[in-house]
């Protein structure tokens, strides 16, 4: 199998050191009462371990559990990943996480799963990126959005998650950008859109450059603004909200977020393969956003969305 061609599965078989892996899974309960985000993966550096990670973001409670190495299995046929006695994969997620400070039992199932459309020349998310051997991080897009079924339970709080959404995505490699933002909503007041973006720092050869990657989607039509198709980006910055403007061709992509300062978690992010804590992220933002035909001057889509994530490390933000 070449991997390269499947960004989705675990890439650190013949890893020994300087390497992170992990899978972010977003979900969201149907009342949007409650957002939550869950991280599994492995860290391979001086420090090696394997690791869950929680964020609660209606309590503003996060945890980082950490399991030997030997806690962490994997498969690719079907994909799989197992930590301790929890197991993730892309049709369900079942938990069974026990420490002195949170317990979660649950199962819950994934459906109707969105892809980020792609091709044999541009694998993934990050197409013909994930060809070259010197980036330091890697990031694809697993799902742009789907439903659950299941119920969970957080430390003897019943959580029902049935016709609840979620986003799956993951990153591996070295370290993260050095700075970097990240957005994402799939939870629009009137359920036509989506909406996922990264920005960061780029590492290359010759220059340094920042690379984008926006997939939206409206009325199941796949919309992508990215660097790879010479999409045209406009970000302001104000305090830790962003206004960002993107064209590609005739399509103009308005982004606005809304957040609470009080509202972000610092998180354990790679730096090396070696998990530290420089990480800020809400799950508790709102995000307008607009779509035009400029060719046309036709309003594609126009909406609002609660439970939002907005991610950001670096200098980016300030």
């Amino acid at each position: 199998m070449n991997i390269i061609l499947h960004p989705n599965l675990y890439h650190g078989k013949n890893k020994k050191d300087n390497f992170f892996e992990g899978w972010y899974f977003k979900i969201v309960t149907k009342d949007r009462k409650h957002t939550l985000a869950i991280i599994p993966g492995i860290s391979l550096s001086k420090d090696s371990h394997s690791f869950i990670q929680v964020l609660q973001g209606e309590k503003n409670l996060y945890n980082y559990i950490r399991y030997p190495t030997f806690k962490f299995s994997y498969s690719n046929s079907p994909f799989s990943v197992n930590i301790d006695q929890s197991s993730f994969s892309f049709k369900r997620l079942l938990l069974n996480i026990r420490n002195e400070n949170l317990k979660i039992i649950g199962a819950l199932y994934f459906d109707n799963l969105v892809p980020w459309k792609d091709s044999t020349i541009n694998p993934g998310s990050m197409g013909f990126y994930n060809y070259l051997k010197f980036m330091e991080c890697y990031s694809q897009v697993c799902a742009l959005d789907g439903d659950i079924q299941g119920v969970m339970t957080i430390n003897d709080e019943l959580i029902d998650f049935h016709g609840g959404k979620v986003y799956i995505e993951k990153n591996w490699g070295r370290s993260f950008p050095v700075e970097w933002l990240w957005v994402q909503s799939n939870t629009f007041k009137d359920s036509r859109a989506t909406v996922t973006c990264s920005l960061g720092e780029i590492p290359f050869p010759l220059k340094n450059f920042r690379g984008f990657l926006i997939g939206v989607t409206v009325d199941n039509i796949f919309f992508p603004f990215t660097t790879m198709n010479r999409s045209k980006l406009d970000l302001k910055i104000e305090n830790n909200d962003i206004l960002l403007t993107v064209i590609h061709k005739n399509l103009r992509l308005s982004i606005k977020t809304i957040t609470d300062n009080n509202s972000f978690i610092l998180c354990y992010g790679p730096q090396d393969g070696q998990m530290v804590p420089f990480v800020r992220e809400t799950l508790t933002a709102k995000v307008e956003m607009e779509l035009v035909d400029i060719k046309n001057n036709v309003l594609i889509y126009s909406g609002e969305s609660s439970n939002t994530g907005v991610e950001f490390g670096g200098n980016l933000m300030y």
